[in-house]
């Protein structure tokens, strides 16, 4: 099965999805909720991670947290995609550092 790869087909396919359940109405769009939602399917990540699991088991449990993030966006009434290039914006101005053998890009403030 093709799907688009527009950002705006994926948004409505979970917001379909939210309607389908009406999240909305049944808490599923309460946002301590999707955090906790969120918190384990990144733990389903890192297990993929650390027991060396299939790369497709990761890229579907990469997926459940990708939709879970889109979700959110609409939960929470904000534009993710929006959000995402501001944010691309502001990381593409950073330096970056070597700490403890592995690069960091972040706002690195001095103490």
């Amino acid at each position: 099965m093709t799907h688009s790869d527009a950002y705006q087909d994926m948004l409505a396919a979970v917001q379909a999805f939210h309607d389908k359940h009406d999240f909305k109405n049944t808490g599923g769009e309460d946002m301590l909720y999707r955090v906790a939602l969120m918190t384990e399917e990144l733990g389903e990540i890192a297990e993929c991670v650390t027991k060396g699991r299939d790369k497709q088991v990761l890229a579907e449990e990469v997926a459940d947290l990708f939709i879970l993030l889109i979700g959110t966006g609409i939960a929470a009434d904000f534009d993710l995609k929006e959000a995402f290039w501001n944010k691309m914006d502001k990381i593409m101005q950073r330096e970056s550092k070597m700490i403890n053998g592995r690069i960091r890009v972040s706002e690195f403030r001095e103490k």
